[in-house]
């Protein structure tokens, strides 16, 4: 025996995930028995939970054997050997399916009622079961995820059998096990306590989480009409925001930077609606010329700026940005203008010095965050603070470096930027 129960489990399982922790990444455990596995990770990398539903096909006469499995969004696993083996027949199978397709609706409306799952593009989803049998749940969790969206998969267990991440046919980007005992039989046998989880067991974790991370958030791909272009995007929009920060991305990245996705989960997590989009299309990007047009893109920040102030649900709540390296410069800029209306900027890394000209003409509160092994950036900001005529504030993060991939860096950049953006958004 390994654990004394899912509690246990899922706290040494997220004992193997530290690596996680600060990036954009969502935890989706599977009902019942993995909820409450998941729920200890999402608690230790302070993550959003959702569920990934996903129904085993049993053998009738063996349930605990599958010979397949269901998953949202139509998809269908068989396992061909399992089915040869035991005698199994596509009748047996096609009973089966149609049960577990009606048990999927009824457990997607029992569990999450009217809300909806959480949105996966673009990013990074930590999949979680309390074991590894078969394989076939596994696989059909993985390929539902993948057909959701998700950048990048892992698959993480506390128990499976030997050579099982070759069970999953590279499904899965990154596979984290706790134990793979030689003798396996079932996972029950790992668990001192391996009774069934009740449906309000799983509704209490995915409860308890969202009352941890705060607000609902809503989120809604969006295009934005610029000159030239037509921009991608993703709003986020938290119950009762008291304002919105606009992201503006450096040099090489784009809205799926996980590390402005971190910060803006974060931000919302405090009430705070975000923009993330790409300044440049996928066309342009290629062309290194405009990724450093500083013009060009504090143009498109601003056409950004007027089209979400035009949106009939933002009403008058005040707006910031957030720019990050290169993207910071396009942010002062954008700000500097006459007729700007952003009330707080806040800068990660960034290259201010790219805006000198217009700095003493910003007039919104701006924060400049640099690492403090960053020395030559360190520098640039401590000579743009100078500049600048607004109230401003630079704030070093002990030991972080450029990228801020230090453990707790990236944390300490979304406290700072969260306080900066509801202070000045409140005194609006």
């Amino acid at each position: 025996m390994y654990f004394s129960d899912r509690i246990d489990a899922g706290r040494q399982l997220a004992a193997r995930l530290g690596h996680l922790k600060g990036r954009d990444v969502v935890v989706l455990g599977l009902p019942r028995g993995g909820v409450p596995v998941a729920a200890e990770v999402a608690d230790a990398l302070g993550a959003p939970l959702d569920i990934c539903l996903v129904r085993k096909l049993g053998l009738p006469r063996q349930p605990e054997l599958a010979m397949g499995a269901l998953g949202e969004g139509g998809v269908r696993v068989v396992n061909e050997r399992v089915m040869r083996e035991t005698g199994a027949d596509a009748r047996d199978l096609a009973a089966v399916e149609r049960r577990e397709h009606a048990e999927l609706d009824h457990r997607a409306r029992r569990y999450r009622g009217s809300r909806p799952s959480m949105p996966l593009e673009g990013r990074t989803v930590l999949v979680v079961d309390d074991g590894l049998a078969t394989g076939a749940t596994a696989l059909a969790a993985c390929r539902v995820v993948r057909a959701r969206g998700a950048a990048r998969i892992v698959l993480a267990v506390p128990v499976a059998p030997p050579g099982w991440t070759a069970r999953l046919g590279g499904e899965a980007d990154e596979t984290v096990c706790v134990h793979t005992p030689e003798f396996f039989y079932a996972i029950g046998q790992f668990y001192g306590d391996f009774t069934q989880t009740p449906d309000a067991e799983v509704i209490a974790c995915l409860d308890r989480n969202r009352a941890t991370r705060g607000p609902v958030v809503h989120e809604t791909d969006v295009r934005i009409p610029a000159t030239g272009a037509t921009l991608t995007g993703r709003l986020a929009m938290p119950e009762d925001a008291i304002g919105i920060v606009l992201f503006a991305h450096g040099s090489g990245s784009s809205r799926h930077s996980p590390r402005n996705r971190a910060v803006a989960a974060a931000l919302n997590r405090a009430g705070l609606g975000t923009l993330l989009f790409d300044l440049l299309t996928e066309a342009e990007a290629g062309d290194r010329a405009r990724v450093f047009d500083t013009p060009l893109l504090a143009g498109r920040l601003a056409e950004a700026t007027d089209w979400l102030a035009a949106r009939p649900e933002m009403g008058v709540l005040p707006l910031g940005y957030f720019g990050a390296s290169t993207g910071a410069a396009a942010a002062l800029w954008a700000a500097a203008a006459p007729a700007s209306s952003v009330v707080a900027v806040v800068s990660r890394g960034g290259r201010p010095d790219l805006a000198a000209d217009h700095l003493a003409q910003v007039r919104a509160p701006t924060l400049l965050v640099v690492g403090g092994g960053d020395p030559l950036v360190l520098d640039l900001n401590r000579r743009a603070g100078s500049r600048l005529r607004c109230e401003n504030r630079l704030a070093v993060v002990a030991g972080a470096t450029h990228l801020f991939e230090e453990p707790g860096a990236l944390e300490e950049v979304a406290e700072l930027a969260g306080s900066w953006f509801t202070r000045h958004f409140r005194n609006q």
